[in-house]
């Protein structure tokens, strides 16, 4: 069985409208597009280690090693949003592999292509995400409230 990513696509391909909806071209586009990003995110995680390891910074001054340690907290918390993110995007092929990508989890309804080329690991319609914000909002405002009452 030929693995949607190894499918031929003609040059400057991007989806359309016209085309039926997740077509195996357009799951290849967004697998293509998914294993790209993936691989950024790997080699600027593998960037980082590099420069991490061989950094042997000795500083005298408390200040300077209070501002080194800020910006390495600061990239190990970005490095980490990056690591979940590449599990969602691993989790997202294995969707277009077993052709379910494109569909929201919650109601069904198309997501829709312009939405999946901006957040290709979306897995919510636009109804349904802004839902879950709201949700979300409301339980973060309960959330205040209990805490400004105790």
């Amino acid at each position: 069985m030929n693995k949607i990513a190894d499918m031929e696509l003609p040059e400057g391909y991007t989806p359309s409208e016209e085309e039926t909806y997740m077509s195996p071209q357009q799951r290849a586009f967004f697998c293509r597009l998914l294993l790209e990003w993936r691989r950024q995110l790997v080699d600027d995680a593998d960037k980082t280690l590099a420069a991490m390891t061989e950094e042997k910074a000795i500083f005298a001054d408390p200040t300077d090693r209070a501002a080194l340690e800020t910006d390495r907290n600061f990239e190990l918390r970005t490095r980490d949003r990056e690591r979940k993110l590449i599990a969602k995007i691993d989790r997202t092929i294995a969707i277009i592999e077993a052709d379910e990508y494109g569909y929201c989890e919650e109601c069904g309804v198309e997501i829709g292509l312009k939405r999946l080329e901006a957040r290709p690991v979306t897995d919510l319609c636009i109804g349904c995400k802004t839902r879950a914000e709201r949700r979300e909002k409301v339980n973060l405002a309960e959330d205040e409230e209990m805490i400004e009452e105790s």
